[in-house]
Parts: structure tokens; sequence; C-alpha cells
């Protein structure tokens, strides 16, 4: 259960007792007397009657020892200088103190939440998409384990680990030449003596087109041909920093192909976009092609890692967690996703050799 936190801003009035009104209440009443220029028809905007709406502005009135209106030959009822006052008060309330109480109250419940999830055991997880992801929050929930799951990017999930904001941080990089830049967008959020990392899979990357793949694509540089529609992957993503390399390396602009901006947040919508013959053509993990009945073409094998705190990988969560990672069970359930290799799923790596990919014995 998340629990919101909510910090209010008011003005009232008080009187020597201590007994108040919220003045704030009659703002609206007088808002709508401004607009239409009546108090029945001020009463009759807010739903209420004429007599209640004079008892709420008198009422005010003698508690402020003042009138919120006075009378204007050849106007009718108008704000007196206090009723004006009043007025802007309430404006700059709303303007400069309610976002500064939002946002206190918003970092309050995050807090709040953070030690709520750590004392009733949930295990928290922020990653990037992946179906072997979502295996990992199932096998959890199957041992009755409390799972608090966002899908984000990979940076983002890497800087809520940072901040304690999470248990485990999923990110992927690719195998390959593009390693190298994948992994500096990630380096400064990893510290070697805190972090290690736990191999997930390894997996495919590679374009999603219809059954019989009717357009003939056969690789990345057909996304620029004139009757291609493509839908991509959201600014920030893993998949879309490694698809905007690629592309680069083979010199195909993304300006020229058509629907690059159009994008997606999960590999689950990249494929069923093109499985609804939205678009002709998708990048993203096999499984999601499987999943919708689609044909895959590979281009790419990565890694996915999750990143955790060294120094709690004998205590629960994490001890659960690998324990799952590293069973039998978990790794059949992978194999069966397709384009998915748990062979090494569980095993420790040191942050510098995942980053760089050269593997090395991890210590504990």
């Amino acid at each position: 259960m998340t629990i919101a936190i909510e910090m209010i801003t008011e003005l009232r009035v008080v009187d020597a007792n201590g007994s108040g009104s919220r003045l704030s209440d009659i703002v609206p009443l007088l808002k709508w007397l401004i607009e239409l220029g009546s108090i029945a028809g001020a009463a009759q905007a807010l739903g209420l009657s004429y007599r209640h709406a004079w008892g709420l502005l008198r009422d005010m009135e003698a508690h402020l020892g003042a009138p919120l209106l006075v009378k204007v030959r050849g106007r009718g009822s108008v704000l007196s200088p206090l009723g004006e006052k009043l007025m802007l008060a309430d404006r700059m309330r709303i303007e400069r103190l309610t976002p500064h109480a939002q946002a206190l109250a918003a970092e309050l419940s995050d807090e709040l939440n953070r030690l709520l999830s750590i004392a009733h055991g949930e295990v928290r997880i922020q990653a990037s998409h992946g179906y072997a992801v979502a295996e990992l929050v199932q096998a959890l929930s199957d041992r009755s384990k409390l799972v608090d799951i966002k899908y984000r990017d990979s940076a983002d999930a890497l800087t809520s680990l940072a901040r304690d904001e999470c248990d485990l941080a999923g990110f992927h990089l690719p195998i390959g030449d593009f390693r190298p830049v994948c992994a500096s967008l990630y380096r400064s959020h990893l510290d070697d003596a805190r972090h290690v990392l736990v191999q997930l899979t390894r997996r495919k990357q590679g374009l999603f087109v219809p059954k019989g793949n009717p357009k003939g694509i056969t690789g990345l540089a057909d996304l620029a041909r004139a009757d291609i529609r493509f839908v991509n992957r959201q600014t920030g993503s893993g998949t879309r920093v490694l698809l905007d390399l690629t592309l680069r390396k083979i010199g195909i602009d993304p300006d020229r192909i058509n629907g690059y901006a159009l994008t997606e947040l999960t590999h689950s919508a990249i494929a069923a976009f093109v499985a609804s013959d939205m678009a002709d053509v998708g990048f993203g993990v096999q499984p999601a092609a499987t999943q919708f009945g689609l044909d895959f073409i590979a281009v790419v094998d990565e890694d996915y890692y999750f990143a955790c705190e060294r120094a709690k990988l004998d205590v629960a969560p994490l001890a659960t967690i690998l324990e799952i990672l590293r069973s039998d069970v978990f790794k059949e359930r992978v194999d069966r996703l397709g384009g998915y290799d748990p062979a090494s799923c569980g095993e420790l790596v040191e942050v510098s050799a995942g980053l760089t990919g050269h593997r090395q014995a991890c210590r504990q």
C-alpha cells in the first residue's frame, strides 16, 4: 500500500478565543460575484441558495470587522479594498506557497513509503523493461513477497539505486563496439566498492515485422525506405541509445525514417503497434515479437544486469533474489521466453568488468 501525504495551505481569520474561519472558503463566492455581477448569480453558479450565500458573506464580514463588498452607483456590488486584498492574498497563496507545500509533501511521502517498504520486507525494483524482469517479479510473488516494480530508463533506475530508493536497478549493455559508449552513460551512478552487478540474462534485440515479412525488410537500412512506417522507443531508454548508435554507424539519418519520433515505453507496446498494423517495423527484444506473433530479425546481443548494494547480498531481500535467479526452475522459465540465454543467471560481476564486458571473479 502506498501512502500519500498532503500539505494544505490556507488563510484563516482567528478571533481572541482561537476560533476561526477559512478565508479561502469565501473566495469562490467573491470570484463568481465579480464574474456575474450579483449575489444571486454567484450563489446559483456554486449550487447554493441565495440566503446561504448571503449568510457566508455576512459571517465572514463579521469575523473581519469590515465589508468585503461595497455598492457603487451604476455598477452594483464590487469588491471593497479589503475584498481585493483577500483575493490577491489567496492567489499568492496558490501561486507561491502551494507548489512548495506539494513538493515537501511528496518528499515526505517518498521517504515514508521507503521506510514502510523496508519495514514490510517489500522488494523494490526499478529497471529497464524486460520479460526476464517480469519473470523475476512473478517468482517473488509466487513466494508471497511484496514487490514494488517500476519500469524506467536504465539511467533513472541506477540513479534511484544510488539514492537507496530501490534494491535492484536493471540496465542493459550491448555486446560489441558500442558497449563503452553505452557504459559511459551509467558509470557515474555506480561505485565499484559499494555496488556489484548480478547477471540476469543475455538477450537479443532486433526488428519486429509482421508474420511473413510482407515488406521484405532485411535490416536497419530498410528503415529509411519511403514505404516503411517505424515505431520507436522513448528518448533516454537503453534500446533507443543502442538504435541511435547503430544507425549512425551505418550512415542512416534518423530524420529520414518515417515514424522515428513516434515512441512507446515498452517492448510490448512496440510489438503491439506492429501487430495492429499501425507500424511496419519496430525495434526491441525477441520475446515481444513472439508474444504478438511477429517475425524477428536479430540485430545485436546484449547483457542485462541488476545493480545492487554489495553489503546487502547476504540478507533479505537480495539473498532471496539470488537464490531464485540461480535456481534451475527460474532459468528454465527464462529460457522458454526465446531470445534469452540464462546460462549465467545469478552470477555476480564486478562493476568495471560488467561495464567493459571483461569477466572477472567477484569479491564479496
